[in-house]
């Protein structure tokens, strides 16, 4: 079985193919540090035999959080990282035998943050396809002085996260926020907009200030987005005649591998305002088998394109309880080298292990594709799931969703 073969990244061994997407969890303190209920979700996590943990979105400012509840690691807290980490590693050798690598994702949620001390959320420019029925929305777009600011502020996150004892480090370019939305930048002005080396200056820029500030033994990884999947020019990605054009996306990818990248987690998409992209969602306005079938074809065709560099491919939750053996397969036809599940996480930790007990997944824990994890994230709540784990969840998706004390 493919799926359960080792690996080698970055010269560390992976003991198998399986990675658990970054899942925000909305649940830290609201100083940014882990809570009991984070802790409670990376210790299931921990158990389920996964060879890669991609640690959620984690801000490295105070005014980019995506919620009041959203992980921000600095110095004040920077032992509760250390200690999940230390934790989630003990944990995975109790239960399966080996360590597995943990990766934190840094991130700046521009026009998806909530500020703290900042009037408004702040983006690349003003996008009126994303903006649509938020007219009234106040936004700040970043100055150029701003984006040099966040390169110093990746440095940082560098540091802190090599101290907590991380193996990797994402610099986050993808699902709209703000890395993600200067690449399509077209009519910016300035440093960090209009022609492609100016879009992609911020996104290069951070991830050169990651490489060195991080640790001798931490490496640099990235979670991208191959397209936007929006009419040109709301998104990257797409060319005028309004089709998939990866052109950029390759020049990108060729960049990262000569600047020492290895492992890159592909993504699609926008999770706020077309979800159905990249993971199974309620009242699609496309079947399931349409977005897997993108979501195969841009990652085989990148995948064939640079063979040095080993890719994660999503969407395996379209595929339900055959989802790991539609992971084999796209291992086995070399459409990818990793495979990455997200919704499964929340809903059934423990699938993988599971199914190598087993033989098979156990479908009354399955993602169900309703979308209540989202919904809570959505109403301002923690996400998880109440369906499967709904001593936790079920009451907090009663409050904030039905209103129901």
């Amino acid at each position: 079985m493919l799926l359960n073969e080792k690996t080698v990244i970055y010269g560390r061994t992976v003991q198998n193919r399986v990675v658990l997407h970054p899942m925000e969890g909305c649940d830290g303190n609201t100083d940014g540090s882990i809570s009991e209920l984070t802790r409670r979700r990376y210790l299931r996590f921990a158990e389920s035999g996964a060879g890669i943990i991609w640690f959620e979105a984690t801000a490295v400012s105070s005014e980019c959080r995506a919620n009041p509840r959203q992980l921000f690691i600095n110095e004040k807290n920077k032992d509760s990282f250390k200690s999940l980490v230390r934790e989630i590693k003990q944990r995975a050798i109790e239960v399966n035998g080996f360590e597995p690598i943990v990766i934190i994702q840094s991130t700046n949620s521009g026009r998806w943050s909530k500020p703290n001390g900042y009037p408004e959320p702040i983006i690349a420019y003003h996008n009126e396809l994303w903006e649509k029925g938020k007219e009234n929305q106040p936004y700040t777009i970043a100055t150029d002085e701003y984006c040099d600011e966040i390169i110093n502020k990746y440095a940082q996150a560098a540091k802190l996260a090599s101290y907590a004892g991380f193996d990797g480090i994402d610099v986050k370019c993808c699902h709209g926020y703000l890395m993600n939305e200067f690449l399509s930048a077209f009519e910016r002005k300035g440093r960090y907009g209009g022609n492609y080396e100016n879009r992609t200056r911020l996104y290069f820029e951070c991830i050169k200030a990651v490489q060195n500030n991080k640790s001798d033994n931490m490496f640099v990884t990235t979670r991208l987005n191959a397209c936007d999947c929006f009419d040109y020019p709301y998104g990257f990605g797409v060319n005028e005649n309004n089709n998939i054009d990866l052109t950029e996306t390759k020049k990108i990818i060729q960049t990262l591998s000569d600047m020492g990248i290895e492992l890159i987690n592909l993504t699609l998409g926008n999770p706020y305002l077309i979800p159905h992209i990249n993971r199974p969602c309620i009242n699609s306005p496309e079947p399931g088998e349409v977005g897997e079938k993108r979501i195969y074809d841009i990652t085989r065709e990148l995948q064939q394109s640079f063979p040095q560099i080993k890719f994660i491919i999503s969407g395996l939750s379209f595929m339900g309880k055959d989802s790991i053996d539609y992971a084999e397969k796209v291992l086995n036809d070399g459409t990818a080298c990793f495979a990455g599940f997200g919704r499964m996480s929340f809903c059934y930790p423990t699938f993988y292990s599971d199914f190598l007990k087993n033989g098979e997944l156990d479908k009354s824990k399955c993602c169900l594709s309703c979308g209540k994890c989202t919904e809570l994230m959505r109403h301002g709540a923690v996400a998880g799931c109440p369906v499967r784990d709904k001593e936790v969840y079920m009451p907090i998706y009663k409050k904030y969703v039905l209103n129901v004390e």
